[in-house]
C-alpha cells in the first residue's frame, strides 16, 4: 500500500513538473527595479504601467526602488547581473545612458531591450515664495553673483543636468550643481531652500505646481506650456535663442529587460505593454499628468536609446562634464 502510494505521489508530481515546464512566461512574480527614488518620473511612469501590465501577465509584478551610483548604475548593475529570464526587469530613462561616460559602469546601452512609455518636458522652477519672478531676474542674479545660485536635478549627466549645462552657456551664467537620486528628492530640496531652483521634468513638478510649492519660470523647451488649469509657463529659448542650437534634449522613460532574454519573455511582455498602453487607465493618466505617451518598444526603442547615448555622451564631451571618452567606449557621435 505504502509503495503504492509513493508511486503515485512521484507519478503526481513528474506531471505537475511538467506542466509547469510546459506554462508559458510569466509563472510567478516579477520585479521592477527603479534605478531613481520613489515619487520621481521613472517611479511614477513604471508603477502606473506594471499595474497594468499586470493584469495582462496574470502575475504579480513588484516595482521596488535602488538608487545611487552614477546615473543610475547600482539598479542596473544589480539587475543585470541577475538571470536574464525576464522575472527581473529594470525601470529607467534617457538620463541613464550617460552612467558609462560618468564611470558608472562598463556597458553600453545596448544591453537592454527597451520599452518606452513616454516623456515630459523639462522646466527650470524656484520655490514658491523666491525672489526670482522670470527667468530674466534669476539669470541677473547668477551674473551678479557668479556660483551663489544653486541649482538640484536628478543625476550627473542626466537630460536635467543637460539642460542646466547648456542653459549656463548660452546665458554665460556659473550656477552651483547639486545631483540629486532622482527628481523627487532635488524638487523637495528647493521647496526646503537646500537648493535655489530646480530642473525636472514638468510631469514631476505638476503637483508642486498646482500645490503653490514650486514656481515655474521657464520650459527648457521651444515652446511655451499651457498647464490644464491655464497657467502658461515661458520657453527659455525667447530669451536665449541659442539654446535651439543643442536643445531639447529628449526624454524617454520607461522599463527593459535583459537584451539576451528569450523571444517568449520578450514577446510576452511586447503583448502586455500593447494592451496596457492602449489602456483607459494609462490614457487618462498620461494626460492628466502631462505625459506624452510613445509606446514604442525593440528595435526600434533599442534605436531611440542609441541616439540618446550618442547624444548624452558627445554633448556631456563637447562641456568636458563626462569622465570616459565616449570614443573609448566605441559610442558613435550624434548623426
Amino acid at each position: 500500500m505504502l509503495r503504492t502510494l509513493l508511486i503515485s505521489l512521484l507519478f503526481f508530481l513528474f506531471i505537475s513538473d511538467e506542466a509547469d515546464a510546459q506554462q508559458p512566461y510569466p509563472k510567478r512574480p516579477i520585479t521592477t527595479t527603479v534605478v531613481w527614488s520613489a515619487g520621481g518620473g521613472t517611479d511614477a511612469v513604471n508603477r502606473v504601467i506594471m499595474a497594468e501590465m499586470s493584469k495582462e501577465l496574470g502575475v504579480r509584478i513588484n516595482v521596488t526602488n535602488k538608487a545611487g551610483g552614477v546615473s543610475g548604475s547600482i539598479g542596473m548593475s544589480s539587475t543585470l547581473r541577475k538571470r536574464p529570464d525576464g522575472y527581473n526587469l529594470v525601470g529607467l530613462a534617457s538620463s541613464n545612458v550617460s552612467a558609462a561616460v560618468n564611470g558608472g559602469w562598463k556597458e553600453k546601452f545596448d544591453v537592454w531591450y527597451p520599452f518606452i512609455v513616454g516623456s515630459s518636458p523639462d522646466v527650470l522652477s524656484v520655490k514658491a515664495d523666491s525672489p526670482y519672478h522670470s527667468l530674466a531676474e534669476l539669470v541677473a542674479a547668477a551674473k551678479k553673483s557668479p556660483g551663489s545660485l544653486r541649482v538640484g536635478a536628478g543625476g550627473l549627466g542626466s537630460n536635467h543636468h543637460l539642460h542646466l549645462l547648456e542653459l549656463s552657456k548660452i546665458a554665460d551664467i556659473d550656477l552651483s550643481f547639486i545631483p540629486y537620486s532622482g527628481s523627487a528628492p532635488s524638487q523637495t530640496a528647493a521647496i526646503t531652500g537646500e537648493v535655489d531652483l530646480v530642473i525636472t521634468s514638468m510631469a514631476e513638478q505638476a503637483q508642486l505646481i498646482r500645490g503653490n510649492k514650486l514656481r515655474p519660470l521657464a520650459m527648457l523647451h521651444p515652446e511655451a506650456f499651457e498647464m490644464l488649469d491655464g497657467m502658461k509657463v515661458p520657453s527659455a529659448f525667447i530669451d536665449f535663442p541659442g539654446l535651439s542650437k543643442n536643445l531639447p534634449i529628449s526624454q524617454a522613460i520607461g522599463f527593459a529587460v535583459n537584451n539576451k532574454a528569450s523571444p517568449v519573455v520578450k514577446r510576452q511582455l511586447a503583448d502586455a505593454f500593447n494592451k496596457a498602453m492602449d489602456s483607459s487607465e494609462v490614457k487618462d493618466w498620461a494626460r492628466l499628468n502631462y505625459y506624452q505617451l510613445a509606446g514604442m518598444y525593440g528595435e526600434p526603442a533599442q534605436q531611440e536609446f542609441s541616439r540618446l547615448e550618442s547624444l548624452f555622451a558627445w554633448s556631456l564631451e563637447a562641456l568636458n562634464a563626462n569622465k570616459v571618452s565616449p570614443e573609448s567606449l566605441n559610442i558613435p557621435r550624434p548623426n
